[in-house]
């Protein structure tokens, strides 16, 4: 006979363990699905409005993080640029960088232990009925919640940027001061954020250039990193481990189907060059906990309770997405025309504190304006 329980959430990531974490003390049963698996130890990018889901959540205690105090946004070869502070807001941070095992670990430790990871699922009377791998038996659940990406639900858009993203930590010769750095180039943005002592560097760019950044020696790649970015920071004096992966833009606008929501990587993959990946998935899960225990037992699940959660999250979803994508699309050309524009752009922000506090107000709170 099937295990029934309320929520089953697919999702061993930070997402699914945040909605499970979430829903501790619930009055119904919740189940996690998802395999198990040593987290990729590289840093990722938490907004101020992350830190206080995950201090609600009792957790941010458990993650060693470094301070984003500044982000200096600026374009190669033009003039414009724009500075945001933490102090502007009245905030110890705008962010911060964390590893992403610190970060899921408290996570995960706060969740249920995972089921194995969701096969498929079927519509049923008043719910879904559940396949895992590796599992002969079923789970009925009201509500299906899938967290990550993978392809359990195909996404109804996608863009291809024809970019990939080298990611790497790197050490510049000058301390970095808790700035994070986003300087965008003809081929693509590079990001630099303070992690440690160190950076952590995100450089987008064609596929074959990024292929030859691969290729080359510490020497070589630390001169490119140089020419590219400027000399604020001095010389980059080392590098570690590089890696890459291809970039695109993929989200959904349709229902995944009766008694199934969809947040984080399993509703949308942006862009990383506003860093806004994690800190959407994160606000999608807090939003759904907060419906869910306010939603009586025998709802949840229901048309009424899907469509609310639809509701309330497609402002913020439609603002993330388009800020990124519009950031990528502008910036990443050299087209002279469109290069000044981007400059006077740039300086207006600088010289407008109301723009330049809305668009960091977004970037850390989204549009439902957490907290």
């Amino acid at each position: 006979m099937a295990e029934s329980v309320g929520v089953a959430i697919a999702g061993a990531g930070p997402i699914g363990c945040a909605l499970a974490a979430a829903l501790r003390g619930a009055p119904f049963a919740v189940a996690r699905l998802g395999d198990e698996a040593a987290a990729r130890d590289r840093p990722i990018a938490l907004s101020h409005g992350s830190r206080l889901i995950l201090e609600r959540l009792g957790l941010w205690s458990g993650v060693r993080a470094t301070p984003i105090r500044a982000v200096h946004v600026s374009q190669r070869g033009a003039l414009g640029r724009t500075l945001m502070t933490a102090r502007e807001h009245g905030l110890p941070a705008l962010g911060y960088v964390a590893s992403y095992a610190d970060v899921l670990a408290p996570l995960a430790a706060a969740a249920p232990a995972a089921a194995a990871a969701l096969v498929d699922w079927t519509p049923d009377r008043d719910g879904v009925r559940v396949r895992t791998r590796g599992s002969e038996g079923e789970i009925r659940t009201r509500l299906l919640v899938l967290a990550d990406g993978g392809g359990a639900v195909p996404m109804d858009h996608a863009r291809e940027y024809g970019q990939q993203a080298l990611v790497a930590e790197v050490r510049p010769e000058r301390p970095h001061r808790g700035v994070a750095w986003e300087r965008f180039t003809a081929e693509g943005p590079i990001a630099l954020l303070p992690f440690g002592d160190d950076l952590a560097l995100v450089w987008s760019a064609p596929a074959p250039t990024i292929r030859r950044l691969l290729q080359m020696s510490e020497p070589e790649f630390l001169a490119a990193l140089g020419a590219s970015f400027g000399g604020k920071l001095g010389a980059f004096t080392s590098v570690g481990q590089r890696g890459a992966f291809p970039l695109s833009l993929r989200y959904r606008t349709e229902s995944a189907g009766a008694n199934v929501i969809v947040i984080g990587n399993a509703a949308q993959t942006l862009h990383p060059v506003a860093g806004q990946g994690l800190n959407l998935g994160l606000r999608d899960a807090w939003e759904l906990a907060e419906l869910l225990l306010d939603t009586p037992a025998h709802r949840i699940g229901d048309a009424g309770l899907v469509s609310r959660f639809v509701r309330r999250r497609t402002s913020d979803r439609r603002a993330g997405i388009a800020v990124t994508d519009s950031l990528v699309r502008l910036f990443s050309n050299d087209w002279p025309l469109i290069g000044a524009a981007r400059g006077a752009g740039l300086l207006a922000f600088d010289i407008l504190p109301p723009a330049r506090r809305f668009l960091a107000r977004r970037m850390m709170f989204g549009t439902r304006g957490l907290p």
